[in-house]
């Protein structure tokens, strides 16, 4: 069974950074996509960066010329660098996969942004 294992989260000040990790058991080229998620309480689950297996990526607007997704292909390991963090960032992130038609997901992550 396929595994996405997400850490790197914390607590961290306002206008910090963290780097999340998303690291697969298999390799990182078996999903079509894979994308970052965040939840906050009472709030929707919203998209936050994706890449693609030819890589190509995608950021959501609260995100962009903030964060950065990277990948290491040796380690099957996908790295969403978040920086000048906020409040609002605080949440759970998810790390999900695309794998044919199946979406993997990972058990969660949280990132406390403090003010």
């Amino acid at each position: 069974q396929v595994r996405l294992v997400e850490s790197g989260g914390g607590l961290v000040q306002v206008g910090g950074s963290l780097r999340l990790s998303c690291t697969a058991s298999s390799s990182i080229f078996s999903f079509k996509k894979v994308g970052w998620y965040r939840q906050a309480p009472g709030k929707e689950r919203e998209l936050v960066a994706s890449i693609t297996a030819g890589g190509a990526t995608d950021y959501g607007n609260s995100v962009k010329d903030r964060f950065t997704l990277s990948r290491d292909i040796a380690k099957n390991t996908v790295y969403l660098q978040m920086s000048s963090l906020k409040p609002e960032d605080t949440a759970v992130y998810y790390c999900d996969g695309a794998l044919g038609a199946v979406v993997v997901r990972g058990q969660g992550t949280q990132v406390t942004v403090s003010s």
